[in-house]
């Protein structure tokens, strides 16, 4: 059996830095995972403090149900890393107290592509009839209702997209809203 360094002799080298490499993509790898894991303490950390108290209903009526989140987005081969919370409970301003609207925002992806900007919206219990788009302003306003769920987003696009284009397609509560640009 030949030893490590025949080997390397007989390949160039290239099994030693091959090695190196791989242990160097092990390594970046737990350091981005670190970092999202701080993220996401911090994130939880602040969270906690939103949800601390109770929630309210209103005397003799049904209680609010309560949705609160986080996505982490990594972006690949860059050091872009996003944590955005999502939901329906938030903090109110003046009193500090936790608040649940009644409308929740839903868990969105935005892709901007060649020929058009991309949305994956998650909005559970939503049909596809229940969606509706609208665009103003280089904003895309997305809302849909069905029983007691209702969702509302905001969404600033990149460009103008041609409005009568645009196609919602969905199935257990996952939908792409495709619009093509102009």
């Amino acid at each position: 059996m030949s030893k490590p360094e025949e080997s390397d002799k007989s390949t160039g080298g290239k099994g030693l830095s091959r090695l190196e490499g791989l242990v160097s993509g092990f390594s970046e790898l737990l350091e981005r995972l670190n970092q999202v894991s701080e993220q996401g303490a911090e994130q939880a950390q602040q969270a906690e403090r939103t949800l601390r108290g109770t929630f309210g209903g209103e005397p003799g009526g049904r209680k609010p149900s309560g949705v609160f989140g986080l996505s982490v987005k990594l972006g690949l081969g860059g050091n872009e890393m996003k944590v955005e919370p999502f939901g329906n409970v938030r903090r109110d301003r003046v009193t500090g107290e936790s608040v649940v609207d009644e409308i929740r925002e839903p868990l969105v992806d935005f892709f901007d592509e060649h020929n058009r900007v991309l949305v994956v919206a998650e909005m559970p219990g939503i049909d596809t009839e229940d969606v509706h788009v609208n665009v103003r302003d280089h904003t895309l306003e997305l809302s849909a209702e069905h029983g007691d769920k209702k969702y509302q987003k905001h969404i600033s696009l990149p460009q103008e997209v041609q409005p009568e284009a645009i196609k919602v397609a969905g199935q257990n509560g996952i939908f792409e809203i495709s619009c093509p640009k102009r």
